[in-house]
């Protein structure tokens, strides 16, 4: 496993996590933003009268209604990259990650706008009447290129698993046993009965499903949030100032937190507003086929609301709920998992301000002598007794390190360590270090009204919302498996959606999360090379809309 995180890391580091794949996607926002002068400030009260069904038609074809195929598309979105994914970006990034998280978002608005309109505009029905589209259906009919149709299809059934169901079922699994103690294995297989159940009614029962649990889990999720912002409420603007003051410079180091460049907070900044609202991945545009509209218009006025509601409204929740109780900084006791581990050569002191400028340097990528650690560590009882190193975990000091053996037995012998990796797989690390993901919100909820009980509201809430993504992901991979093997292809696709579904609640973490990392963008470039080229028509059909919803409007 650790040899293919590393794979993963790497072809992270040369695609979502590179230097320039966050101006694709901010550029290409910001491109349709100018060319269609801010449709998602001039369009967004409009929208919300579209999605209450005032301009409804009917006999308008289609599956779900506007509201249902916002709230599948929503519950695609809304997920652990409200929870985990907020949390793993300020974790990394600090709090100028949520400033770009913003960024995103309002770009965001544009690009989903022109990805759903095209795709609901060539969407086709299928042989058992229902709709199916999405961009690789603009691709085929309107571009000819069957070659990127295919392409982003195939990205999609992969981005199923690496957006939808690995990182989904994790997250819960691990908030199910911090708050329960339930065991991970238990949690995957009930829910991947559940998951099956659901599925196998397709879109209509879907959205039926979601119509109803998004709104639910949204009043929930936000009801605890409050509660941990009021508690600290004179935290609230000093966190909100550091969002914005440290924007363009980077995070500066406070507590365990040992800062992050410019670089680190833009580029995850980025990437976790994109894992979090999708804008432009060209997922979301699946769903919206599915709505009944006579315009493809009205329903991509509907999805502007769509990074609204996720990024500006929920991601912001929760980043408030982190950096005002100040759980991003502080470190908690946790068990260390190896792809968050490392193990350097010396001994290096958080306290040494000349050490602590070294290591920082190393975590944000910059011009270091740090080394990794080669070697054998001695243990006695658990602790250390021999050996030049220094642990990190999760990019802080480790401290109180202890080694165990399954069951917590104290570990008594040698370690192997090789390229600063421990190489024993049956040892079990714990100490304190700083935490991320669900881990890191769970721990944020329960410094405010609610105290412990806290962490209750974010496991329900993370259950809902991961389940949620699952059950929409699933219908975006069986639409394309759908449009590349057809309709027969559909429940093989489910099963081993499900299978993967319970496989992931017992895995790795950060393997789990950077497999979604790389999934997301190999779905997204063909999407936002496709809308690209479809600018002009984008801009014509958007004006023969208000020319014909005028005209409609005038004679009333």
């Amino acid at each position: 496993m650790t040899a293919f995180n590393d794979l993963l890391v790497f072809l992270d580091s040369i695609l979502g996590s590179s230097p320039w794949f966050p101006y694709v996607l901010l550029g290409t926002g910001v491109f349709f933003t100018l060319y269609l002068k801010f449709p998602q400030i001039r369009y967004f009260k409009h929208a919300w009268k579209v999605v209450t069904g005032k301009y409804d038609k009917k006999g308008a074809e289609g599956d779900t209604n506007h509201f249902q195929a916002l709230a599948t598309a929503l519950s695609g979105t809304v997920g652990t990259g409200n929870i985990g994914g907020v949390a793993l970006a300020l974790s990394i990034g600090g709090p100028a990650a949520l400033f770009w998280m913003w960024m995103t978002a309002f770009f965001g608005m544009t690009t989903k706008f022109v990805e759903v309109t095209m795709s609901h505009k060539y969407r086709v029905k299928t042989e058992d009447g229902t709709m199916s589209g999405g961009p690789m259906y603009y691709m085929d009919r309107r571009l000819n290129m069957k070659w990127l149709a295919v392409l982003f299809a195939v990205a999609t059934v992969i981005s199923s698993f690496g957006t939808g169901s690995l990182p989904q079922i994790n997250n819960i699994a691990v908030s199910m046993h911090d708050s329960f103690g339930i065991d991970h294995m238990v949690t995957g297989g009930v829910l991947a009965i559940l998951l099956a159940l659901v599925i196998l009614g397709g879109i209509k029962r879907i959205a039926y499903i979601t119509s109803r649990v998004v709104p639910a889990m949204s009043i929930l999720y936000i009801i605890g949030a409050l509660g941990v912002i009021f508690y600290n409420i004179e935290n609230l603007v000093p966190s909100f100032v550091s969002v914005f003051a440290e924007a363009f410079t980077g995070s500066a180091a406070t507590g365990g937190f040992v800062g992050a460049a410019f670089a680190y907070a833009f580029t995850k900044g980025v990437n976790r507003g994109l894992f979090s609202n999708e804008a432009g991945q060209g997922s979301a545009p699946i769903a919206h086929a599915a709505a009944k509209a006579d315009n493809p218009v009205s329903e991509g006025m509907v999805s502007i609301l769509e990074p609204f509601i996720d990024t500006i409204i929920i991601c912001t929740l929760t980043g408030m709920v982190i950096l005002s109780s100040g759980a991003w900084h502080q470190k908690y006791e946790n068990v260390f998992q190896r792809s968050d581990m490392e193990i350097l050569k010396g001994t290096y002191s958080q306290q040494n301000e000349q050490d602590f400028a070294e290591i920082s340097s190393y975590l944000n990528g910059q011009p270091s002598k740090v080394e990794d650690f080669d070697g054998e560590i001695i243990v006695r009882e658990g602790i250390a007794v021999t050996g030049d190193f220094t642990i990190l975990n999760s990019r802080s000091f480790a401290e109180n390190v202890v080694f165990l053996l399954p069951g917590d037995h104290v570990y008594n012998g040698k370690l192997k360590v090789i390229g600063g990796q421990l190489k024993n797989d049956e040892i079990i690390v714990r100490g304190d270090s700083l935490i991320h993901s669900a881990a890191l919100t769970t721990k944020a909820f329960t410094q405010g009204y609610f105290g412990e009980y806290g962490k209750y509201i974010v496991t329900i809430g993370l259950l809902l919302f991961a389940f949620s993504t699952a059950i929409a992901w699933s219908y975006y991979g069986d639409r394309a498996m759908t449009y590349l093997l057809g309709a027969k292809s559909v429940m093989p696709y489910r099963v081993i959606y499900v299978a993967g579904f319970f496989w992931a609640s017992y895995a790795d973490t950060s393997l789990i999360w950077t497999l979604a990392a790389v999934a997301i963008v190999v779905m997204t470039l063909p999407n936002l090379f496709g809308i690209l080229l479809l600018r002009k028509e984008m801009k014509e059909t958007v004006g023969d809309y208000w020319v014909k919803f005028n005209k409609e409007n005038d004679t009333k």
